[in-house]
């Protein structure tokens, strides 16, 4: 029997909700007979599906962030929505991990309020699984933190290890910073200094990591700024989806290509799945004192899944210990 999990989850959350994060939630609780479910949002949506499903507890909110406010202001201003409430689930304990595909900066800032940091993380890291040629890599930061500072990238690459060897099962992962060429000497001064830092500080660092390399598998976990790394998500995002309708259009042009795309259905699908960020759900949120995952804003039932599903994992992998155990460490070694 695996370890009993308790996840709070936004039903109010993204572009579709809430009938995909309902439907997604009926698939998880399907799953994992193991995890239970507190589903936070509005009345009308919560209470008859929790009442209809085993193992799902209704928390009634009154408010909810939608996508375009002030992530910072709508926290403070919307103490009842459902993310701010699903955040203080976790902290008071009643759950162990929060997930939604609602506004990515809501769930931020609120998840760094809310539920708080690991003693000694200055920041907290947004980080996403990458597929790979060889193998996958989980990029961060991808969107948490715009501008940061050297010891942040050096804590980035710290909780990236982490979670890779807890999570992933991975080894003595291999970490590569996001630069513009393999030489420590290329790129802004600031990466230059931060190549200097990991390679006389982390042991795992193996150098640096071209935009062009992010996806063959060179590296385990490659860090980076905020901003770089969401522009460099964003990008590979935009190239999945433009590659697989020039495919389309290519095995629709003529009865031939019909016939090929037929043979090949089976080989695409298992590519598009690979590909596709639905497979993981969501982006963990490393640093915090729990489990936060943050869903794309356009998930369907099956993202919704596997982002709870991911959340699971990480609670069962117990990644805050890891993660609070390898900066403690690195802490006392500095003092």
């Amino acid at each position: 029997m695996a370890e009993k999990v308790i996840l709070a989850v936004d039903a109010c959350g993204g572009d579709r909700a809430p009938d995909v994060v309902l439907e997604g939630v009926a698939q998880a609780l399907a799953a994992d007979p193991d995890l239970e479910v507190i589903l936070c949002g509005l009345p009308s949506v919560v209470e008859g599906f929790a009442a209809g499903h085993e193992r799902c507890h209704a928390q009634p909110t009154s408010q909810v962030i939608e996508m375009g406010e002030h992530p910072a202001e709508a926290v403070k201003e919307k103490a009842d929505s459902s993310i701010v409430v699903g955040c203080k689930l976790v902290r008071e304990g009643r759950a162990q991990g929060f997930f939604s595909a609602g506004s990515t900066g809501a769930c931020l800032v609120s998840a760094t309020l809310n539920i708080g940091r690991i003693k000694g993380v200055k920041r907290p890291a947004l980080g996403i699984i990458l597929p790979g040629v060889q193998k996958e890599t989980l990029l961060l930061d991808v969107g948490a933190n715009a501008d940061v500072k050297l010891d942040y990238i050096l804590q980035f690459a710290q909780m990236g290890c982490a979670y890779m060897t807890s999570v992933m099962g991975v080894e003595n992962p291999k970490v590569g910073l996001l630069n513009i060429g393999e030489e420590e000497a290329k790129g802004s001064l600031f990466a230059q200094d931060a190549f200097h830092l990991l390679r006389d500080r982390l042991p795992q660092f193996a150098g640096n990591c071209e935009g062009g390399d992010l996806l063959n598998g060179d590296f385990d976990v490659v860090v980076t700024d905020g901003f770089t790394g969401n522009v460099a998500l964003k990008t590979i995002e935009g190239t999945s989806k433009m590659l697989f309708k020039l495919l389309k259009g290519a095995f629709m042009s003529s009865a031939m290509s019909k016939l090929g795309a037929v043979l090949l259905k089976g080989s695409l699908m298992e590519l598009k799945r690979k590909v596709s960020p639905d497979t993981y759900g969501g982006s963990p949120l490393l640093g915090i004192n729990g489990v936060c995952m943050v869903g794309h804003g356009s998930s369907n039932a099956t993202a919704v899944r596997n982002g709870i599903l991911s959340g699971c994992r990480e609670v069962r992998a117990h990644v805050g210990d890891a993660i609070a155990a390898v900066v403690d460490r690195k802490r006392q070694g500095d003092a």
